[in-house]
């Protein structure tokens, strides 16, 4: 696996930074510190191989990359750059209410108008939201290990809801995947995070960087 975009990075750092402030309360820590000590992290992401720049055209099914789900100009981190890390001390409540304004921004984040209604094959991790008997029928489409499960959710447009028409047996928590289908703006609010996008699935198959 590659880390693909600069994006992607400080979506990472930022998850980390809203999973350990409540681990810095319990723990004693300095709420300074633990920002700025998270904020530079940066996971792997899965590669969706080259991408083509600008609108999907309508025709066969299209790999895309998850920088595509991002409208442009579109800055997800414009709250936290307003917020001085280093002038925060101990239990600041500036940082807990920039932290809430975030994420109610991130699971309102705006998508890309330019890929809806498109055929499209986009690679990630899946979150099951409810496993029946016969196996995963609904899952969240994650962009980076762990997200939604050991890290908060992503902005709601680095989510994407996907259905199935049955349900599948061979894949489990956090296994990657390709998913193929329509893409459209459909908002799904679940218990493991906010989703922008859906895609009514017509394949789902383990993930491999070979085309």
């Amino acid at each position: 696996m590659k880390k693909t975009g600069k994006f992607r990075g400080l979506v990472v750092g930022v998850c980390g930074l809203l999973l350990v402030l409540p681990m810095a309360q319990s723990m004693a820590q300095s709420v300074r510190d633990t920002l700025r000590d998270s904020v530079p992290q940066v996971q792997p992401s899965l590669s969706s191989g080259p991408t083509s720049e600008g609108a999907v055209v309508p025709g066969p099914v299209r790999t895309i990359g998850w920088d595509q789900l991002i409208p442009a100009g579109w800055d997800p981190f414009k709250d936290l750059k307003a917020l001085n890390l280093e002038s925060l001390k101990d239990n600041d409540p500036k940082a807990d209410e920039a932290l809430k304004k975030m994420r109610k921004m991130w699971d309102n984040a705006p998508i890309n108008p330019l890929i809806l209604g498109q055929s499209v094959r986009l690679p990630g991790y899946l979150v099951p939201l409810e496993e029946l008997p016969g196996g995963v029928k609904e899952f969240l489409l994650v962009p980076y290990f762990g997200a939604c499960v050991h890290t908060p959710p992503p902005p709601a447009n680095q989510i994407v809801h996907v259905l199935l028409n049955k349900p599948v047996k061979r894949f489990r928590l956090m296994d990657t995947v390709w998913v193929s289908g329509a893409l459209s703006a459909t908002k799904t609010d679940s218990h493991m995070g906010v989703a922008s996008y859906r895609i009514d699935a017509k394949e789902v198959m383990p993930y491999s960087e070979k085309r």
